[in-house]
């Protein structure tokens, strides 16, 4: 089963809220996913990601999608695990 992180839309029309979501990469956008990484409010320009929880999916070979690995990048998590796998 191939892990992708990615967002899942929430919240009302023309108001979105996204959760970031590590899920099978067959699954539907809104569909069934497998645990909760974190949240993004695009409105408020807000996010709140579970750094343990990321890293956990990114050792496992999860794949970010481009937002989701922009949004992981401005919180430093992309750089740790890139420090992590070299060793330092």
């Amino acid at each position: 089963m191939a892990v992708k992180l990615r967002l899942t839309r929430m919240g009302a029309k023309k108001r979105p809220t996204y959760r970031i979501v590590a899920s099978d990469s067959r699954a539907k956008r809104d569909g069934e996913y497998i645990e909760l990484v974190g949240t993004y409010n695009p409105i408020q320009d807000e996010t709140v990601i579970k750094e343990e929880v990321a890293l956990k999916w990114l050792r496992q070979g999860a794949k970010p999608s481009d937002t989701v690995r922009n949004l992981l990048s401005k919180q430093g998590i992309m750089k740790k695990f890139a420090e992590e796998k070299q060793g330092k």
